[in-house]
């Protein structure tokens, strides 16, 4: 039987966090190890981790990276054949979410496995449709092949709620330790091109959506278009982003149109200022560091960069 391990990044994780813990208590597979690494959060996210069982290994808050951070703590876990990794805002939605997780693995061929994310039940319309439109109902394999079929779609994945086998993950060189995001779709991309495939489990569950202002919708969009920039091999191997966009913003606009109508200038706002982020973000490499910082939702990656 592979021996599991789990990661979870925190940060004042809140009043969320509880419940957390008690789905995570339900789990009829629980890990072998229970690491959470907390960036020295000022509640008590760490405390209620070490009740619930976990290991806390507390860094400093600036230390944080997607990949560097995540890397470290599979160092950490030689022995663990699999690492899950979750989010501290992912809720496991059913007792079953972590074992029908791991069931993608009994395919020798598959080197990483993610659930399906459904909208929190007090998301918005705009949160509930991206979550709706980016983890359908229906289970996927998917392998280099593919991407004729799904682009840059390949290579999609969600540290959010995923699971990697650790020795296909060391083999494409572990999560990058530099990167601004998109870690996980990093990883997942150089699997696929190493001849694994990466496993869509629609019945392993959990509760994650984000119902982002206008601000933030930029930002993170600016940090997706840097990490594209920086990692242009993914879209010289999959194809490009703006066929997927324009598929996106039409769904949306059916769906707003049957639920909440009245969002629509909303939706539209926010589907230019993406496409102004990401553009700037593809950019960025001509822009000062005061501005990217200033652009960026991750701004203590650029602390860590050169001018």
């Amino acid at each position: 039987m592979n021996k599991v391990g789990l990661i979870v990044p925190t940060l004042n994780a809140g009043k969320l966090w509880e419940a957390w813990l008690i789905a995570f208590e339900q789990q009829t597979r629980k890990p072998d190890c229970l690491l959470v690494i907390d960036s020295s959060s000022s509640d008590d996210t760490a405390a209620l981790a070490r009740a619930h069982g976990f290991d806390v290994q507390v860094i400093p808050k600036s230390a944080f990276n997607h990949g560097a951070t995540r890397q470290s703590g599979v160092n950490g876990l030689p022995d663990m054949d699999i690492i899950v990794f979750l989010t501290q805002d992912a809720l496991l939605a059913n007792p079953y979410a972590i074992e029908w997780l791991l069931a993608a693995f009994a395919d020798n061929r598959v080197g990483a496995a993610y659930g399906r994310q459904l909208p929190h039940r007090n998301a918005g319309p705009i949160a509930a449709h991206a979550r709706l439109f980016n983890y359908p109902a229906e289970c996927r394999l998917r392998a280099l092949p593919d991407r004729a079929r799904f682009g840059i779609k390949t290579a999609v994945i969600s540290n959010s709620f995923a699971a990697y086998r650790r020795c296909a993950l060391m083999q494409v060189g572990g999560f990058p330790v530099d990167t601004i995001m998109n870690e996980d779709t990093y990883v997942a991309g150089k699997m696929l091109l190493s001849g694994w495939k990466i496993a869509y489990c629609a019945d392993a569950q959990v509760f994650h959506s984000h119902d982002y202002g206008f601000v933030e919708e930029f930002k993170r969009y600016f940090d997706i278009g840097v990490f594209h920039n920086q990692s242009p091999w993914l879209q010289e191997t999959f194809g490009g982003a703006s066929g997927e966009g324009l598929r996106f913003v039409i769904s949306e606009q059916r769906y707003l149109i049957r639920y909440a109508p009245w969002l629509i200038p909303s939706a539209l706002l926010r589907t230019a200022l993406k496409w102004l982020g990401y553009k700037l973000g593809t950019l960025h490499s001509g822009l000062p560091k005061t501005l990217r910082r200033c652009f960026s939702m991750h701004k203590t990656y650029w602390l860590r960069t050169l001018p």
